[in-house]
Parts: C-alpha cells; structure tokens; sequence
C-alpha cells in the first residue's frame, strides 16, 4: 500500500553543519554587539571579532589558511594578553570582558566540534548577563531575544548531527591546527541553504515552538510580576568593578569649551516623569554644580566650597532637605542617562529625594547639590518631592563667603581697568543693590556680544576671559557666564558659575519631560546681602522688559510638544523604565491591583452585555409577530440555508485549488477521502450494501491508490455522502 504522502525531504549532514556554522558566527555577532551599552573599551577589538566572525562566517574555507603557528600560541597568547591587562587597567571586569572577546575571536578562526558550539553559548552567554547586569536598554532586551533564540537553534542543530552518528570524535587524538577543509565548508551556498531549510520547515512545528517561545516570555513577564520585591544593598556587585568616565563639563573643573562640546550632542541625557506639561517652569534650569574658583580660564569646585559646604559621605536611599525646604507637594521622577555626570541635576531646592536603590553619595545643603560617590556606568533613577524651582536660592550664613574675590583669578591692573571700564558702561555704581547689578551686567553683555557655539577668543596679554569681555566677539555660554562672575566681583559681590541644563521638550507619547545633552547650560549665580540668597543671572535668558511680550513664545520652546518618530522611539525607552527597570514592590502592588481592577470590569461589563442581549432577545420573542417580523425571520433562515448549502457545493472547488496551489504540502482530496472512510466504517461491516462497499472501494483508491487510477472525486464524495444518509435512515 503506498503512503499517503510522500516523505519530507529532509537537510543533508552537511547541510546542518553549515547551518550550525551560521548560528554560531550569529551568536558571536549579537554577543560582542551587547558590549555596547557596558562601558569597556574594547571597541577596536569588538570590530576585529564582528568583522572576522561575518568574513569566516560567509567563506567557511578561510580557517583552514589560518597558519599552525597561531594555534600553537593561542593559549600562551590569549594568557599574557588577560594577565597584562589586568596588570596595567587593575579593572576586573573589563578585563574579563576583553578576554572573553579574544576568546570568541579565537572561535572564530578555527572549525568547531560539539564542545567548541557549546563553549561559543557560553562565552556569549557571560557577555549577554553582564550587559543585563550593567544596562537597562530596551535594545539590550531586543538583543537578548534573539541571542535565546539562536542558542535553542544552535542546541537543537547539535542534537540532531549528533543523533546522525557523525559527530564522534575521530580517532587519532585532537584534529591538526590546520585542518583540511571539511566537504560542508567548500564553496557553500547560502542562499541555496535557506531556501532548503523553507522547503523542508514543517511551519504548524514553527508556529508552536514561537508559540512555545512567546509562553515562556509571557511566563516569564508574569513571574516578574508576582515574584516578591527586595532590596539589595548597593546593587549587584558587578557594577563595583568597572568605571566610566563623566563628561567633562558636568565635573569638578571645566574649561571653556567643554560645555559646548556636550551640546554637540543631540542624545538623551534625563528623562522626568512629573504630572503634565504645565507643572514644568516656563524655562527650567536644571542645576548640577557650582564652580567659585577660576584661574587663567579654568572654573573648578575650590577646596574651601567643598570643605564648608559638602558633608560626609553617606549610603542610603532618602536625601532630606530639613528645614527650610519647599512646600510643592509635586513629585518629579528623574532617569539619568549613564555618563552624562555623578552631580545629580536639580531645580534647586526640595524637600526629599529619594533613590531607586541605596546609593552612595554627598548632599550639599547650601547650594543644593548631591553629587555620587562614583560616576554611574548605568541608568540612575531617583525621586523628588517639593522642587523650588524659584530663582532665588536661598543659602545659609557661609554663602556668602563661597564667593572668591577676582583678584585670585589672575587679572592684573590692565584686565581690573578693564572690568571697571565695562561696569562703568553698564551704568553700575557704588551701593546699587544686587539685582540690578545682575540685571545691568546682562544686559550689557547681551548688548556687546552675540551667541555662537564657535567662538574666537582675541589673543594678547591677560587673562583669556577679560579679552573676550572687552572685544566685539560672539561666545558661548561658558564665556558670558564667566564673564558675569568676573564682573560682579569686580563690583563687590560674590559670584559663582553653575552648570546644569536649561530648557527640554515634551514627549506627546510618553507624556514625559526629555532633556538632551543638547540643552547643556552655564549661567551664573550672583550672592545679594540684602536677602541672604543667591540670584540666577543668565545673559542668554530673555531681558525682563521683553519676557511678558514673548511670554507665550518662550513657553512654546521651553515646552514644546515632540510628535517626531524620535520621540516615539524615546517613549518605548521611558516605558522601559518605567514599567521594567523601576518595578520595585510599590509597582507590583499597583500593577497587579490594576490588573485586578481591569479583569473585574471587563468581566462585570461582558456579562452586563450577555443579560442585556439576552433580555432584548427574550423581548423580541414575546413582542406580536407580524408579516413583517415573519419575513424578516424567513429571510435569515433562507440566507443561512444558502451558506451552507454554497459551502457544500463550493467544498470540492477549493480543494482542487488547494492542491494545484504552488508549493502544496498536503493532498487535501487524500485527507478529505481519509475523512469520508472513518465516517463509513460502521457501516462496511458483513451488513454492508453493494453501493457502501463499492464506495468504499473508490474512497480507498482516493485515500491510498496513484493519481492516475483516481476516479472522478467529487463524484465519489456525493455517493459516500448518500450512503451515509441512507444508512443512518
């Protein structure tokens, strides 16, 4: 009796070899390409490894070229490459890292056994957890996916090349250094390969293994929601043993120049969870640190500033303002970016701040700055209630004391007649308050220079600074904003640099506030005796006369709605944090009361929805019936009659387009011939009638016989149709 169907073809052993050589160079690909969100620098040794995988990847011939001689030195190599290494960098981790690299590079350069695969799985393996431990990228998850799924692909080629028989270990010992070129590996054709492997897929198996694979993710996903919540103390530990370097102005000491260079960058550097657009200030300055001490040029944090106003270093996961702090009631959600700085960036005063995880970290109280203990190699999400973003900032008895008079910054008498020269055109006097000295100094610094983020500094004697305030030349904000602190000294008052960000945009689709390394900012801070607080004096912010004409205006750019495809991505990025890397046990609480609430309802509504079905059904019944009623029930009775009976006469149509479509798998008038023989097999027993056995006998021949002896089968399917209402009558 022939079979029903012809066997599947099935993959040749060289066929699977060569498509366990793809997985494998694939897997090397997407591991390396995690060590992307960690921060090692490895990158010119990631793009030998990715280039080296692809070249032997796609020519599986270029191993056996590998001379003898670099296996005979890989191991001593790949030895004193680690140990130097960790010797010159003392960094644990990213020596590991590098090492595990080298490794894969190794890999690579040589045709693998059983034991080599599972050694590619493993060594990928630790660069995927490590990438998950340092990283709370919604690409890294992506990746992570695709790095699962090709691993199961790759076990699962190896179980079947080992269940051939072939993949013993020849005898002889270990294969030479440069081994021939195996039969699967000479002049392979890809594309040839992956059209066998779309002719021999069983795609009803596919679907259920990426049903079974898309059950593990929801399992996992449901894990992770009920699995209790804990803490734990200063996080993993992975993270203790790599470093990664802030920018440069964001820290204790800048120059001028380097905040601009942040603004080169158009990346995310903060994202700010908070109600609406309209709780943000029309123009939000985000603080991050203050600089009193300038010498020839150079801003940085001085000794005395950091000794008065920095207290001990602490580990915890509240930073309480005290006394004095504000009374906003708002909540602010903030999500720094890893590497923009270890200074935390803030609208000024608060009343609490509250980490993600227990960190490690210095606060301020008097200029309100809390700075890490170390610059953070991931994403840092942290908690505010009770923001003073007022302009004013008030400070305690030593601020006034945080003010370095202008004579330690260098200038002799030439640069002093000078600032004395601009003040005195500015219109500032003896005696004149503090807010109209700021309110002069801008103005007429506004009025001499313009802006530009390529500035030209004359040359000459004297410090850089005065040169640039006593010339025509357009600057940066780091120049205006020194040029302010120099000036107000000169006048007498106290003045500091503060850098942090100015403005932001909204995100339409993540209803979040985003602000971009873009948006760097330097301003200045000038002390007024009369209230005891420091007062912002920006130069590159709107004069007071004009700010209510272009009010509206102002607020439209510091607030702007993003509808970009950008912005889009971004939100999936929020959501990320959000719902992922911010789920402690509060989120838990919410989310699965949430899903309580949701399935209470949607269940309440549907069987709301049934009654009313119901009843109205009930009610049409009982309603008179009138020709009307009864014509409109006969016309839906005959409309159903019809389908039925079309799609009994329209059946055997659309199996003989079924089997004449291209590239058919099955035979549907062999099973549909097979389904008509287990509905008459009762009745072909001794009892059965000639027209029953003679049906049989066609539906038989239909199910098992060749094509060519095939009688009519629609035919056959009416008479196996008849006999079977006769029999059962």
């Amino acid at each position: 009796m022939t079979p029903a169907r012809p066997n599947r073809p099935q993959l040749t052993l060289d066929e699977l070899h060569q498509l366990r050589w793809l997985l494998g160079g694939l897997l090397t690909v997407v591991s390396v390409g995690t060590v992307v969100y960690m921060a090692v620098d490895a990158w010119l040794l990631m793009g030998l490894t990715v280039a080296v995988a692809v070249v032997t990847t796609l020519r599986p011939s270029v191993p056996a070229r590998v001379p003898r001689l670099l296996h005979v030195m890989a191991f001593p190599s790949i030895a004193a490459f680690f140990a130097l290494d960790f010797w010159l960098t003392s960094e644990l981790l990213p020596a590991l890292v590098r090492l595990d690299i080298l490794l894969l590079l190794y890999r690579s350069l040589g045709y693998r056994q059983k034991r080599d695969d599972l050694q590619v799985i493993m060594l990928g393996l630790f660069l995927v957890v490590v990438a998950g431990v340092l990283t709370v990228s919604i690409g890294f998850a992506l990746q992570l996916l695709l790095y699962t799924a090709g691993a199961l692909g790759c076990l699962l080629l190896l179980t079947l090349i080992e269940s051939t028989g072939a993949a013993a270990k020849p005898a002889g010992g270990e294969p030479a250094p440069a081994p021939p070129v195996p039969p699967w590996a000479v002049r392979p054709q890809w594309r040839r390969l992956l059209g066998r492997v779309a002719a021999v897929m069983e795609w009803r198996v596919v679907a259920l293994g990426l049903a079974l694979f898309g059950g593990v993710i929801v399992g996992a996903a449901l894990l992770f929601l009920l699995i209790p919540r804990f803490q734990l103390e200063n996080g993993m530990f992975l993270d203790r043993f790599i470093t990664k370097k802030a920018r440069t102005g964001f820290s204790d000491t800048i120059r001028f120049g380097e905040v601009t260079e942040i603004q080169q960058d158009t990346s995310v550097a903060l994202h700010i969870d908070v109600a609406g657009p309209e709780q943000i200030p029309l123009a939000p300055y985000w603080r991050m640190l203050v600089l009193d001490d300038y010498r020839d040029g150079t801003f940085r944090l001085s000794p005395a500033l950091r000794a008065r106003s920095f207290g001990a270093v602490r580990t915890g996961t509240t930073v309480a303002f005290g006394r004095g702090a504000a009374t906003e009631a708002r909540r602010w959600r903030v999500y720094l970016e890893p590497g923009v700085s270890r200074y935390l960036p803030l609208l000024g005063r608060f009343r609490e701040l509250r980490f993600a995880e227990a960190q490690t970290y210095q606060w301020a109280a008097g200029p309100a700055v809390v700075a890490l203990a170390k610059d953070p190699v991931t994403m840092t999400a942290f908690q505010v209630e009770g923001f003073d973003a007022a302009r004013r900032l008030n400070d305690d008895p030593a601020g006034s004391y945080l003010g370095r008079p202008w004579a330690e910054g260098g200038a002799g008498a030439e640069d002093r007649g000078k600032l004395e020269r601009f003040l005195a055109t500015a219109g500032v006097t003896a005696g004149m308050a503090a807010p109209q000295v700021a309110e002069r100094i801008t103005a007429e610094l506004r009025a001499r220079h313009s802006y530009t983020l390529s500035p030209r500094v004359p040359g000459g004697r004297g410090d850089p600074l005065v040169r640039w305030l006593d010339s025509r030349e357009a600057g940066h904000c780091e120049l205006f904003a020194g040029a302010c602190v120099l000036l107000a000294r000169t006048a007498g008052y106290p003045a500091r640099v503060v850098t942090g960000f100015r403005g932001g945009t909204w995100n339409a689709f993540s209803e979040s506030f985003t602000v971009r390394n873009s948006d760097a900012h330097a301003w200045a801070e000038i002390f007024d005796p009369a209230t005891r607080a420091w007062l912002r004096a920006d130069p590159l912010e709107l004069p007071t006369n004009v700010r209510g004409e272009a009010a509206e205006a102002a607020g439209l750019l510091a607030r702007r709605t993003d509808r970009s495809w950008g912005a889009r991505m971004e939100s999936l990025r929020v959501f990320w944090y959000r719902r992922v890397v911010s789920f402690d046990e509060r989120a838990q609480v919410q989310t699965l009361k949430v899903v309580k609430e949701v399935v209470q309802d949607s269940a309440e509504r549907l069987r709301q929805r049934l009654n009313r079905s119901a009843l109205a059904f009930k009610a049409w019944l009982r309603s008179p019936w009138d020709w009307r009623r009864v014509g409109a029930a006969a016309l839906v009775l005959a409309l159903g009659g019809a389908v039925v009976l079309g799609w009994r006469r329209l059946r055997w149509r659309w199996l003989q387009w079924a089997w004449w479509r291209p590239q058919h798998r099955d035979d549907p008038i062999r099973r549909e011939a097979g389904r008509w023989l287990r509905r008459l097999a009762e009745r072909r027993g001794a009892g059965a009638t000639t027209d029953v056995l003679s049906v049989v006998a066609d539906l038989r021949r239909l199910r098992f016989g060749p094509r060519g002896t095939w009688p009519v089968p629609e035919q056959v399917f009416r008479r196996a149709r008849a006999a079977r209402r006769t029999t059962t009558v």
